[in-house]
């Protein structure tokens, strides 16, 4: 799934590996069954996990804003829902190419640190990034189980750097 070009390059899709033409056709495809009747921002995206299955999700509007569910997340969540727990690649599309909200970014690195993630406009052109790139200071998991590693270790690189 590793794409050959520098992260944030803009390339056509039409030149990208298959595996990721199929991912991204998938984001297309589940974009046109968004609920958006507030915003009129449809976004589709799709997951493939370690065990090669794809999972894709649009988003879906609430009148009460905050219910609001992204592509993303949608994506995800049925990726976990058939038990799937590694996601090695996500695409999202939407008509200008707007990166993954925040929560979105949360979640993905629950189920993926190192993660590819393509993010593609109508028109064709795609940009790869990585879940890091997008996060570079997620809330861990290891704050929660009072794991080592978590907190104390995020000071001292601070105060190191």
């Amino acid at each position: 799934m590793i794409l050959a070009m520098k992260k944030h390059d803009v390339i056509s899709i039409d030149h990208l590996p298959l595996e990721w033409r199929t991912l991204v056709a998938a984001a297309m495809d589940v974009r046109e069954q968004a609920y958006a009747p507030y915003s009129g921002f449809k976004v589709g995206a799709a997951v493939r996990t370690a065990t090669g299955r794809v999972f894709y999700g649009c988003n879906v509007e609430n009148a009460s804003y905050g219910l609001t569910v992204c592509a993303e997340r949608v994506a995800i969540w049925k990726a976990v829902s058939h038990g799937e727990r590694q996601i090695v690649a996500l695409a999202v599309v939407s008509e200008t190419g707007a990166m993954p909200c925040g929560a979105c970014r949360q979640v993905m690195i629950e189920f993926a640190r190192e993660m590819p993630v393509l993010v593609a406009d109508t028109r064709g052109r795609a940009t790869i990034t990585s879940i890091e790139a997008l996060l570079p200071e997620p809330f861990p998991g290891a704050d929660l189980t009072g794991q080592e590693n978590s907190t104390q270790e995020r000071i001292t690189r601070a105060d190191v750097g």
